[in-house]
């Protein structure tokens, strides 16, 4: 199973017992199940986006219930995230994927079985409200992994790209529910019931795979020197060490913003666009833009990341043109008529938002070492969710009726159409200050890479002077022989 020694020597007290490292083949596989875990929760997240006035009418509710579909995730999550940050550094990688799989696939059944015939009329909503939040209870386990997974797996010259690959199959699951969910109700609800089942046959096999698959908590040798000590502070003094540490609370409070930002947009872009004009497929469209053109651009930024090293310079330039990008969303998507305009922002805001996510994460753990991977990311992912939870309704809050709704698509049976004009404004100029914040204010030292290069650097010096010492010791030796030829010569 091992590929490679990445290097041998002696042990190191700070950072870790041997200068022995290797990575293992099934790193690639437990890669893999993450992905489809991460994929398949965020899809379960966004069924109900793309359709929510057709969902609304399905399920006997308002779009405003609707959205709290969404919003449950970010509810559930707040109170869990820092019970799950504590399980990840305690009880281990396999825990956490396992726990995470079970959730997910029993949120998804039950969302299935609330639709089927026999269930009350009146039970349908709290019943798949009920498997949302099973699902939204996996979340946390899900999405704070990454950054654990590639600390623990994957030597420090994959790291980046390992947590982009994690990462990024977040954004995909939204990219398919941002496609198949409109494809899929084709303008009837009837087809809600298959809609569910589709969405619950990728949760089955995720856990399926982690069951059988998973087996350790850690290789059995760490692959790097920082992987034997990465969770080497205790929870809560982790915590305590991260509120003191100012680079990493401008991260944190910037980033969360950013992770807000995008919760919205993915949420609510089919309620902003259709009262515009603009149908279900195209705002589908617009978010598969979104997440391909931010796949593309995360691929791109990880593998220059993991080459040059710059978290900074990299979240900085992206977090800055993506807050340019929210800007001419918020133009252009009130506009009738205007879809390349409307697509082209959205492709654009994919590309330089999304990019921003893995990388952001890997600098949060460069800043705060030697606290766990799961508690820095965690944090973070819970400042991005309680800001999610009061920007949505701080939007939501902002909308007015609209005079004229007549070239509204939007079928949410006589509810009122509103305008979200203002609340884009409002969703831009949020997006644009914490950037100029977080582009002015922060600055940060690489606290890991500089602890892996120290080791480097001892591994060379002993190196170095065992090799010194054996020669010395062949040199004497070569000289007491010498000694002892002549003496019996003479």
């Amino acid at each position: 199973m091992e590929d490679e020694d990445k290097t041998a020597g002696e042990a190191d007290p700070v950072l870790g017992k041997h200068f022995v490292f290797k990575v293992y083949k099934r790193r690639w596989f437990i890669l893999f199940v993450l992905c489809v875990l991460n994929c398949s929760n965020s899809m379960l997240w966004l069924t109900f986006a793309p359709v929510a006035d057709q969902s609304a009418q399905f399920l006997g509710v308002t779009v405003d219930q609707v959205n709290w579909l969404s919003l449950v995730y970010m509810v559930v999550a707040i109170p869990l995230s820092f019970g799950t940050t504590w399980m990840l550094d305690t009880l281990g990688l396999r825990i956490a994927l396992l726990l995470g799989s079970c959730l997910n696939v029993l949120g998804a059944v039950l969302r299935f079985v609330a639709t089927l015939t026999g269930v009350p009329r009146a039970a349908v909503f709290p019943v798949v409200m009920g498997g949302q939040t099973l699902c939204a209870l996996a979340q946390p386990l899900v999405i704070f992994t990454p950054t654990k997974l590639a600390a623990l797996w994957f030597p420090e010259h994959q790291r980046a790209s390992a947590n982009t690959i994690a990462s990024m199959s977040n954004p995909l699951g939204i990219l398919v529910a941002s496609i198949l969910s409109p494809l899929t109700m084709g303008g009837n609800t009837k087809n809600f019931s298959l809609l569910l089942f589709i969405y619950a046959v990728p949760a089955a096999v995720a856990f399926l795979l982690a069951a059988v698959g998973i087996r350790d908590r850690a290789p059995p040798t760490p692959p790097s020197a920082s992987a034997e000590s990465s969770t080497s502070e205790p929870f809560l003094n982790g915590v305590k060490l991260l509120l003191r540490n100012k680079a990493y609370m401008i991260l944190l409070l910037c980033f969360g913003s950013g992770i807000a930002v995008f919760t919205c947009f993915s949420t609510l872009l089919e309620q902003i666009l259709c009262v515009r004009g603009y149908t279900n497929s195209f705002a589908g469209l617009c978010g598969g833009l979104f997440i391909v053109f931010g796949i593309v651009g995360a691929g791109i930024l990880g593998i220059y990341v993991d080459k040059t090293k710059k978290f900074t310079e990299g979240t900085k330039v992206n977090l800055s043109l993506s807050a340019l990008a929210c800007i001419a969303f918020s133009l252009v998507s009130q506009m009738w008529n205007q879809e390349i305009a409307v697509a082209s922002a959205c492709s654009l805001f994919g590309f330089f938002g999304f990019s921003i996510y893995p990388v952001a994460m890997e600098l949060s753990v460069e800043c705060s070492y030697p606290v766990g991977e799961g508690t820095s990311a965690g944090l973070i992912f819970i400042s991005g969710q309680i800001q999610s939870v009061i920007y949505i309704l701080l939007l939501q809050g902002l909308t007015k009726q609209m005079a004229d709704s007549s070239l509204s698509t939007c079928s949410a049976g006589g509810g009122a159409t509103l305008s979200w004009r203002v609340s884009v404004l409002v969703m831009a100029g949020l997006c644009s200050v914490f950037t100029c914040i977080f582009v002015i204010f922060f600055h940060t030292e690489y606290r890991r890479l500089d602890a892996e290069a120290q080791a480097a650097w001892k591994e060379k010096v002993l190196t170095t002077t065992n090799s010194t010492s054996s020669s010395d010791d062949m040199a004497s030796s070569d000289h007491k022989d010498r000694q002892a030829v002549g003496l019996t010569t003479g």
